[in-house]
């Protein structure tokens, strides 16, 4: 069974007790949390001109408009995607990157079962908060979890 609860506005306490109700359910069931199952995928782009670009995104991908920053699929299904504000082009470096959200006591594992099928740190100096991660032709994967954000 996969429970899925999800709100971009951020967690409440509302939010957070129903998490408690139905944990407590699935205790009664005898059905077990498996926490390395957990993770939200993000698409991030690096755009210079994100309000000119998004509205291609949001008409190729079928997405909405969530703020200023995020396009979202209305199904709930795919991944969100982030317009990340760049002031100046990053030579050298990717424009679009993957991220994935995971219950901060599972990062650790995933950055080494990455690294260990050849990636590579790229830095983990946002760390706890997120390792940034390369394969071996250098395409992109932010590992993050809550701890550490403002």
């Amino acid at each position: 069974m996969t429970v899925r609860l999800t709100d971009l506005d951020g967690l409440s306490e509302r939010d957070v007790e129903l998490a408690r109700q139905i944990s407590a359910a699935a205790r009664e069931l005898n059905v077990s949390a498996d926490p390395t199952a957990v993770q939200t995928v993000q698409v991030a782009i690096d755009a210079l001109v994100g309000p000119e670009v998004q509205p291609f995104w949001r008409a190729v991908l079928g997405y909405e408009q969530f703020g200023d920053e995020d396009l979202v699929d209305p199904h709930g299904r795919g991944p969100s995607f982030w317009f990340q504000q760049m002031d100046a082009p990053r030579p050298q470096r990717n424009r679009i990157h993957v991220g994935i959200s995971v219950p901060h006591d599972q990062a650790g594992a995933r950055v080494a079962a990455a690294i260990a099928t050849g990636g590579h740190l790229v830095t983990d100096q946002n760390a706890p908060a997120w390792w940034t991660m390369a394969d071996a032709e250098g395409n992109e994967v932010d590992v993050a979890t809550w701890m550490g954000r403002d």
